[in-house]
């Protein structure tokens, strides 16, 4: 399952979906109402549940510096798209099957909604669900500065079992385009999955590597991983 909210961030979802794909991993998607607004000022992308598959795909071959055509098509075969509105969906139930969920980006609206088991709309039902089935869930909470409620609220998702990943990237791994710095963020989610994949250079024990050429292109295709 993977969850898109309305923080800003939509890139980091992007590389995430794609490298998911890239995997061979099945999807189930849900993005908020929230989000759509986001997506739209930050891709210019408007994703429609009525024509998501190619809304989707627009989205997917965009960087994180919003220009068209950067990445190769992605196959959406392995996607599924639930309309953040359907709270008969099969995410809605702890019966339909998954390995767990991926909230990327999380906004502090969606931390808390799904802290305090909200369930306002799928997204935070479909996290609901993850926790009290005892899987996976990952918050990738995306804004700063951070208050003391929403400290608290991450504190309650932690003790549930979620992990709490801040989309904060590295520089170790010679970074020289802002897309490198997305996948980063976006690969770490997907170590914490369990996910393979080739989106950064891993730290070796090397002083003085990020200084160097990096080993990935300046926009790595994740199904070239």
């Amino acid at each position: 399952m993977v969850g898109v909210s309305g923080a800003s961030g939509t890139p980091y979802a992007a590389a995430v979906l794609r490298g998911l794909i890239a995997a061979g991993e099945s999807v189930d998607l849900v993005v908020s109402r929230a989000s759509r607004l986001t997506l739209l000022d930050e891709t210019g992308v408007a994703l429609r549940d009525a024509h998501w598959r190619g809304d989707l795909a627009q989205w997917l071959a965009r960087g994180a510096d919003g220009k068209p055509d950067t990445f190769q098509d992605t196959p959406l075969d392995g996607v599924r798209y639930w309309p953040a509105g359907d709270l008969a969906a099969g995410p809605s139930s702890g019966s339909y099957p998954a390995k767990g969920m991926l909230i990327v980006p999380a906004s502090t609206a969606c931390v808390a909604g799904v802290a305090l088991g909200l369930s306002k709309d799928l997204l935070q039902r479909t996290a609901s669900v993850t926790l009290k089935e005892r899987r996976p869930l990952l918050v990738a909470v995306r804004e700063t500065p951070l208050n003391g409620q929403t400290l608290k609220h991450l504190v309650t998702l932690d003790a549930a079992g979620a992990a709490v990943l801040p989309a904060s990237p590295a520089f170790y791994a010679g970074a020289t385009h802002i897309q490198d710095l997305v996948n980063f963020v976006a690969g770490r989610v997907l170590d914490a999955a369990g996910v393979p994949h080739g989106l950064y250079r891993r730290w070796e024990g090397e002083l003085g590597l990020a200084r160097e050429a990096p080993e990935i292109p300046a926009h790595p295709n994740p199904r070239d991983s």
